[in-house]
């Protein structure tokens, strides 16, 4: 039995602990691995009236206060639109660390975002530990997924078609438009699977996917991966892609968090030949006419990828999907007022066309 063991009541279990199913009445120590993906009790010691929510393990979005006592894992950051921070050295109970994202991944804080504050400050109180052999009580750190990632795992789509969303950043759309297409494929009677590739830990986009009409859905939270990075966003494509294309959907769909030029491995993913052999199209989401244009350049220039379509705020009027479609020579369309078109229009470059169509 580890030592200092004691039980905490937490009152937020955070969604990166999913796999883990712990109960609110948690069992904690105070050897700490300083490890990513490693879970943690912690007290929440400060207010925040912005960016003040916590994603649970159902899913539901929950408000943060003071007082709180929250289950998350450790990890890293780097974000543009919100923190970014590290995962220290050394971890012991009464440590200040700082909450990073609303999936519940903790850490050093390094830098802010000014529309969202600074973040929450939180107490370290113990590892949250599980108890795997039946009938002992001895205690190990839990950690996040359901299954640990083979850096080595092969890539076999089983011949089904496979789109890929990237975007020219964070916030670019790219869950929107994943969403419109799913759903639009879904309407043509098209079986789709969906699961995000890259990114912080956060269920919210994969949650949107299966309301959108996916059948399964995957994130990389999954495979014990908080935050995916060059090193390992390749691996966790292919195991993801391979393992819902064994189910024969008709088509899959994911989604690469960040932009094109992000920290989270989504240029190490599209350097893959094989990945990018294995990709039947891809959307580029763009912010603006100025993003399109690079985001469209780096795909065909860098990537050697000809995107099928170009969607996000960049198309949001007439005005935007003109200059994409005459200065660039890529189709446009606008996921939030024009999402069957879009839906549509990679349905026909993917050669699915001949599946029923229902009413537009």
């Amino acid at each position: 039995m580890q030592s200092g063991m004691r039980s905490v009541v937490v009152d937020k279990l955070a969604s990166v602990t999913q796999a883990c199913g712990l109960s609110h009445e948690v069992r904690i120590a105070a050897d700490i691995p300083a490890e990513e993906g490693v879970v943690i009790v912690v007290e929440v010691l400060s207010n925040k009236s912005t960016y003040n929510t916590l994603e649970l393990v159902s899913g539901r979005m929950a408000t943060v206060g003071k007082g709180d006592v929250v289950a998350g894992a450790l990890g890293h950051r780097r974000a543009l639109f919100g923190y970014s921070g590290h995962v220290p050295e050394c971890v012991q109970p009464g440590d200040v660390i700082q909450l990073l994202n609303i999936g519940g991944v903790l850490g050093v804080c390094d830098s802010i975002n000014p529309e969202k504050g600074k973040p929450f400050d939180c107490r370290v109180l113990g590892v949250a530990l599980h108890f795997p052999y039946l009938g002992e009580r001895i205690g190990v750190p839990a950690r996040v997924g359901h299954k640990p990632l083979d850096l080595n795992a092969p890539l076999d789509t089983h011949g089904v078609p496979v789109v890929a969303l990237a975007g020219t950043c964070m916030e670019a759309g790219k869950t929107a438009a994943a969403c419109a297409l799913i759903a639009r494929m879904r309407h043509r009677g098209l079986t789709v699977d969906a699961f995000k590739a890259t990114g912080v830990s956060l269920r919210r986009d994969i949650h949107a996917m299966e309301d959108a009409g996916a059948r399964r859905c995957l994130i990389f939270t999954d495979l014990g991966i908080v935050t995916t990075t060059r090193a390992n966003g390749p691996a966790l494509t292919r195991t993801m892609l391979t393992q819902l294309a064994a189910g024969k959907p008709d088509v899959v769909v994911f989604e690469l968090g960040d932009g094109i030029l992000g920290t989270y491995g989504v240029d190490a993913i599209l350097e893959c030949p094989d990945i990018r052999a294995a990709l039947s199209g891809v959307i580029l989401s763009a912010n603006d006419p100025v993003a399109a244009w690079g985001g469209v350049k780096l795909l065909r220039e860098r990537f050697g990828i000809e995107p099928s379509v170009v969607t996000g705020p960049s198309t949001d009027n007439q005005v935007g999907v003109e200059i994409v479609t005459t200065q660039m020579g890529v189709p446009a369309f606008n996921a939030l007022s024009n999402g069957a078109a879009l839906g549509d229009c990679v349905i026909e470059a993917l050669g699915l066309a001949a599946a029923p169509q229902a009413a537009a």
